[in-house]
């Protein structure tokens, strides 16, 4: 490759990520998942598009989609509260396990029946759809207030479930017999608690680390963060484990230890998390050859109705059983099962295997994500509203707290932004209680910021900067969310004053 080629490959990747930048608004605005904008960007750069870009490799495809696929994961970890998710982790991990299993076999037999697929590419098929995609569910929960039970549950589902179904695609796309279902579950437990181990070992380890070692630069926190995440997934794929339940753990530790310079490391993750979306997604479109998808056009449809109809909803019912959630919430449950990205990067591996009549399943999958992408992601707000979980959700309206440590000063700046819903809205400043050595020393209006007086009212919408000591930060913190959640009574009337409830 010489410099002026070198120049060329520079500029038409820096204008697809400015048009991929650009992307984002429009899919905030329709609801979208944004990885439809960069599919179809991908597509559009390809052999039947304006690009004219010949590229079939699947095996670069495969090593390009985990190794972006690691950092989503790291990125979604990083930003999931410990308090929201631990009530939800056996749901979540009941979902991973049974409900994969349910979701699998309903699937696999649809496949098989009703479209004639043999039964090793019909439980490829199950298994590979069976996958929740962690950057739609990450995506699409920003937008959509739901319970923080809910939440929780989404959100480590879809970072647990791909190990089970990596190791069953794999299996299944292996020369050979296929394994029996209690080899294979024996499998899938043990790489399932080997990746843990590792991931919570090196999440802990790491954190302890950070905040006893100074590094010279604020900016190598954020890059440490992420190698650390990193070591995760590669430590528990070497061990045999799974890599990527490990670097979900791992990064959920490091998310969760009030690490020095945080702000800075949570804004590089999700620029990572970004870039790595875009990669993929651009890559699978290229990958895609659009005139020979129609003839599995109408095999798609099916197995996605299937799928969405039938086998999500059953896997939800059957592995939420011991849990008697509300009826609500499960129906949402079923539908908010979004598929994206990992189904069409895990479609790769029987290519890469050379397993017979791969290319059809790589088609069928990314017909059926695109189809079911289009109609789930724009409807799920719209479900939330009509089972009345969004206003749940608002009306336990936690509070938007941010922490920038101001190390010389021995103290905290903590951005506090009041939601609508939370029950701040109408307390004054000294109706907070905020222990000795924290203040409120400024509140940001409509647009204008001013000093508050200790009469001062507030409002929702507002966004306060808190000044505290690093003695008292945590229990200045732990007041405020009383505040949003209990109204100025917190700590008489069902709301703790420490923050608990």
């Amino acid at each position: 490759m010489t410099v002026h080629d070198l120049n060329q490959l520079l500029l038409i990747c820096s204008l697809v990520l400015l048009v991929a930048v650009a992307a984002v608004r429009i899919s905030s605005r329709s609801g979208l998942p944004s990885l439809l904008v960069y599919l179809g960007i991908g597509v559009a750069m390809g052999q039947d598009g304006v690009g004219g870009i010949q590229f079939d490799n699947a095996e670069l495809t495969q090593v390009f989609g985990y190794a972006a696929l690691v950092v989503i994961l790291a990125e979604g970890g990083l930003g999931t509260q410990w308090r929201e998710i631990k009530p939800a982790l056996p749901a979540a991990s009941s979902l991973a396990l049974v409900g994969v299993a349910v979701s699998v076999g309903v699937t696999a037999a649809a496949a098989h029946y009703l479209i004639d697929l043999e039964w090793r590419q019909a439980l490829i098929v199950g298994a590979v759809v069976s996958s929740t995609d962690a950057a739609a569910v990450f995506s699409v929960l920003r937008r959509v207030p739901l319970p923080a039970r809910l939440t929780g549950m989404l959100e480590a589902e879809s970072g647990f479930n791909d190990a089970p179904v990596v190791i069953l695609v794999v299996a299944f796309s292996t020369a050979g017999p296929v394994e029996h279902w209690y080899a294979l579950l024996g499998k899938i437990v043990l790489e399932l608690a080997i990746g843990a181990a590792i991931g919570l070992a090196v999440g802990f380890l790491g954190a302890y680390g950070l905040r006893h070692v100074a590094l010279p630069a604020s900016g190598l926190y954020p890059i440490a963060v992420m190698a650390i995440a990193v070591m995760a997934y590669a430590g528990g794929a070497l061990a045999h484990g799974s890599g990527f339940l490990a670097v979900y753990l791992a990064s959920m530790v490091l998310g969760n230890q009030k690490l020095p310079h945080w702000p800075a490391t949570r804004g590089f993750a999700e620029g990572l998390g970004w870039i790595a979306q875009i990669g993929m997604f651009v890559l699978l479109g290229l990958l895609v050859t659009p005139h020979e998808l129609e003839d599995d056009i109408w095999p798609a449809l099916v197995i996605g109705l299937v799928l969405t109809m039938v086998a999500r909803p059953l896997s939800v019912v059957i592995a939420l059983l011991p849990f008697r959630l509300p009826w609500q919430e499960q129906v949402l449950m079923s539908w908010a099962g979004l598929r994206g990205a990992v189904p069409i990067i895990l479609a790769t591996i029987p290519m890469v295997s050379g397993v017979e009549e791969s290319r059809r399943i790589f088609n069928i999958v990314f017909i059926l994500v695109v189809v079911y992408t289009l109609v789930q992601g724009p409807t799920l707000p719209w479900l939330a509203r009509k089972l009345s979980l969004d206003k749940s959700a608002a009306e336990a309206a936690d509070l938007g707290i941010e922490s920038a440590p101001l190390e010389r000063l021995r103290g905290h700046l903590l951005s506090v932004a009041i939601p609508e819903g939370s029950k701040m809205h109408g307390v004054e400043i000294n109706e907070l209680r905020l222990p000795p050595g924290a203040a409120v020393t400024l509140v940001v209006r409509d647009g204008e910021s001013f000093v508050p007086l200790p009469t001062t009212i507030l409002q929702r919408g507002d966004e306060l900067l808190v000044v505290a000591t690093d003695p008292v930060r945590d229990a200045a913190e732990r007041r405020l969310r009383a505040v949003g959640q209990g109204g100025k009574l917190a700590g008489w009337l069902g709301t703790g004053g420490n923050g608990t409830s």
